[in-house]
């Protein structure tokens, strides 16, 4: 059965169809071990009474094989039917002209979130001394910023023209071999993705919110970001659920009121050291695109990198939402049964919170913690655990299986 939106809430039926990407490289590899491991979460957690309908949906190297094209409308608008899809890795062809399809689907289903939670699993090797002290969610934009990708190379007629506007009409010193890119932040889309930030913090009761900007070098783009969100403060329905931390230090004594959240705002270079040096004083982070990206893998290398970091793209108004690993496509470990599939198991674990099935995200949390507690690791864990199993991903996910409990 469909998952359906009504009155604005996502109505999930017992037994939902949810279609899947199986995706390149070692998409073919972590993939069936995940719906594997999704399969029987659910089985143990409701006892048979729900279960996931799953529809194998084309995109990337399998969809240029069978349709001649990487991303096929057919796909789209399949996501866009059942609402709620997951997928693997995808390669985005080189040459011919193909834009990321990560970036596509984002862009032409208007998933306005990347949700990437970054949280500690026990056992996992770390290079930080206290990893567990990082528990965050970065919402980062993701249709507008560098993802709207207006540019023009330096040597062409577009370029020359902009830079002449800019020289003649705006009075701005250009070099002339400059290539030109414009930067698109608006009060809409900052705005809905503030607003998708603080109702996650109050619906799942975190304590802060941190918008993270350069709006002290960007005024007019990332600037207008944090002072849009920042507003949000004062609106009907948020004033007496959210207080600015300024406003904690000067009426409050630097004391949170009970029952409110804080909203924070932090240059985007200086949150890098408060994530090292701070880690529990963040909690969801919303930022334009470009600081999201290198700052949510950053966060991941925290607690084991992209391998352990789960995904999402979400549009929190029509409820369409995609999860996704996070990591690349590895073609070289394609085919060999190798690789850590963890990304897309708590991209999965995340997705049923989502569905509102919270019961099955956190049995499979704690069966990869029971697993790597165990020794029972792929490689890349493997190497950095002493006396530890090295095993299969097929292995690793059936351990997994073997270590869930209702």
């Amino acid at each position: 059965m469909k998952i359906t939106v009504e009155n604005g809430k996502m109505i999930v039926p017992d037994n939902p169809t949810i279609p899947y990407i199986v995706g390149d490289g070692i998409g073919k590899d972590i993939t069936p071990v995940a719906l594997k491991v999704f399969d029987a979460a659910v089985e143990k957690a409701f006892g048979g009474k729900k279960k996931i309908e799953w529809m194998k949906i084309l995109a990337g190297e399998e969809a240029i094989e069978k349709k001649g094209e990487p991303l096929p409308q057919e796909t789209i608008d399949t996501i866009r039917e059942y609402t709620v899809a997951i997928k693997g890795p995808l390669t985005t062809p080189v040459g011919g002209g193909y834009r990321s399809l990560n970036v596509t689907l984002r862009q032409v289903l208007d998933l306005f979130v990347c949700l990437r939670p970054v949280k500690y699993l026990k056992g996992v090797p770390s290079p930080m001394k206290h990893p567990e002290l990082l528990d965050i969610v970065v919402f980062r934009e993701n249709t507008e910023d560098v993802y709207a990708g207006i540019e023009w190379p330096y040597d062409t007629a577009e370029a020359a023209e902009v830079r002449n506007f800019l020289k003649n009409k705006m009075n701005v010193k250009l070099r002339d071999d400059s290539g030109i890119g414009i930067k698109p932040i608006s009060v809409f889309g900052s705005e809905r993705i503030g607003r998708a930030a603080i109702d996650y913090a109050l619906k799942y009761g975190r304590k802060s919110v941190t918008v993270v900007h350069k709006g002290n070098i960007m005024k007019y783009t990332e600037g207008l970001f944090k002072n849009v969100i920042y507003a949000l403060a004062d609106a009907p329905e948020y004033k007496d659920k959210v207080v600015t931390e300024e406003r904690v230090t000067k009426e409050f004594g630097g004391k949170v009121p009970e029952g409110k959240i804080v909203l924070k705002n932090r240059i985007a270079d200086a949150m890098f050291q408060q994530l090292l040096l701070r880690p529990s004083e963040y909690d969801i982070i919303v930022t334009p695109n470009l600081n999201g990206d290198y700052l949510s893998d950053a966060a991941a290398a925290q607690v084991g990198g992209l391998g352990m970091a789960p995904g999402g793209n979400i549009n929190f108004n029509t409820h369409v939402a995609l999860f996704e690993a996070t990591h690349g496509s590895a073609p070289k470990h394609a085919g060999k049964n190798e690789v850590n599939p963890s990304s897309l198991i708590l991209s999965g674990a995340e997705m049923f919170q989502y569905l509102g099935w919270d019961k099955v995200k956190y049995m499979i949390i704690d069966a990869i913690e029971k697993t790597i507690a165990q020794k029972y690791v792929t490689y890349d864990l493997a190497r950095q655990i002493e006396g530890a199993t090295k095993v299969s991903t097929s292995e690793f996910g059936d351990r997994i299986i073997e270590n869930l409990e209702a």
